[in-house]
């Protein structure tokens, strides 16, 4: 069964608490604001790997949501890949029911 979470999002969304894009979810990694990071279905290996990379180094949860980029899109009014949440409980409320992403370690890296 697909997990709809379009009504959750645009909640987050008209509360402020969503970024959307590779910059902002850096930056909001970096800056210790998000909760946790959403990735689209179809987003591409190269994208997936960099956020992996990113959720790893600042201990971010990192999911995969079952849609597309273009159903996040029509659900938001903007077309992205990734989606950070900077609320922990809209972001405990949309990782239900999906699985934890593996992320890159840092320490795997350098070896």
């Amino acid at each position: 069964m697909k997990k709809d979470k379009r009504g959750l999002l645009t909640m987050c969304m008209k509360a402020g608490r969503l970024r959307l894009g590779m910059d902002m979810t850096k930056d909001s990694c970096r800056s210790g604001e998000s909760f946790g990071v959403f990735t689209a279905s179809d987003l591409s290996e190269k994208s997936l790997k960099e956020v992996k990379f990113f959720c790893g180094k600042y201990s971010t949860p990192l999911y995969q949501l079952e849609m597309t980029m273009d159903e996040i899109g029509t659900a938001l009014g903007k077309r992205s890949g990734i989606i950070c949440i900077t609320d922990k409980g809209f972001a405990k409320s949309c990782a239900e029911g999906l699985d934890r992403t593996e992320v890159i370690d840092r320490m795997e890296e350098q070896y």
